[in-house]
């Protein structure tokens, strides 16, 4: 049972566990309909059955041995057209926790943490509720790979499976969700500049030349940054420079 956080101002202070659900995403917004949501308002799930990744993707945890959760925010101060920087802001928050144990961890566009030659190490999914005055709510959900040792797919990995050490689910959540409102307020300050800077610092594969591929046809690119919205930015081998949408790009294997 995940209890009420006691050191954040907001962030924690509603907490709805739920034994097994499909996704925690779905419930958080179920909560929204039913006018149940307040900001700050965390839904965490022990056996998450159907969970959702980016491009469709189901996201594997066995029970009990992951983060999986979702949180709810009234982010009405941003634009709808800045909304990446919360994207941005999140996945900024959980490398800094998890950089701790895992000095080598980077963001891969458009928010995944991962270890370079290693695999994935989690995700996050940000579903909006925009309305005619502007964006209402966003659900944050995010799944993290902990204490689960072996995977499905190779590409897949956990901090317990790299550092070789069983970690508390909930003293993580509990540092997690102090990053978390720290970033959050940090948005709220405006220091976009900051939080942009810090994403695009530990960007995976940001500066190298790699092969990818778009459309069907492999080319060799090196993304050099992010537009404001949150496309990615790439050069090509003829100089030119190229921006991608999710689902328009695919990353070269680990």
């Amino acid at each position: 049972m995940y209890k009420i956080l006691a050191n954040t101002i907001f962030l924690g202070k509603d907490v709805l566990f739920l034994p097994e659900c499909h996704s925690t995403n779905d419930m958080a917004m179920q909560r929204i309909r039913q006018g149940l949501a307040k900001e700050g308002s965390v839904v965490i799930c022990h056996h998450q059955t159907h969970g959702r990744g980016q491009r469709g993707n189901n996201w594997e945890s066995h029970p009990g041995e992951n983060l999986t959760f979702s949180l709810i925010f009234e982010p009405n101060f941003l634009d709808v057209s800045e909304q990446f920087y919360l994207n941005m802001m999140v996945s900024n928050a959980i490398r800094k926790l998890l950089q701790d144990y895992l000095p080598e961890l980077k963001v891969k566009w458009p928010n995944d943490l991962v270890l370079s030659g290693v695999g994935k190490l989690g995700g996050i999914l940000i579903e909006n509720v925009v309305g005619s005055g502007g964006w209402e709510y966003a659900v944050v959900g995010i799944g993290l790979n902990i204490n689960q040792t072996s995977f499905s797919v190779s590409s897949a990995c956990s901090l317990a499976s790299v550092t070789g050490s069983q970690f508390d689910l909930q003293e993580i959540l509990r540092l997690l969700v102090i990053q978390l409102e720290q970033g959050y307020l940090s948005l709220k300050k405006r220091k976009m500049s900051e939080i942009k800077s810090d994403y695009l610092h530990h960007l995976y594969l940001m500066g190298e030349w790699r092969q990818f591929s778009a459309e069907g046809v492999e080319f060799l690119g090196k993304i050099m940054g992010i537009e404001p919205t949150g496309g990615l930015i790439v050069q090509l081998q003829n100089g030119d420079l190229r921006t991608f949408g999710l689902k328009e790009i695919t990353f070269p294997k680990f």
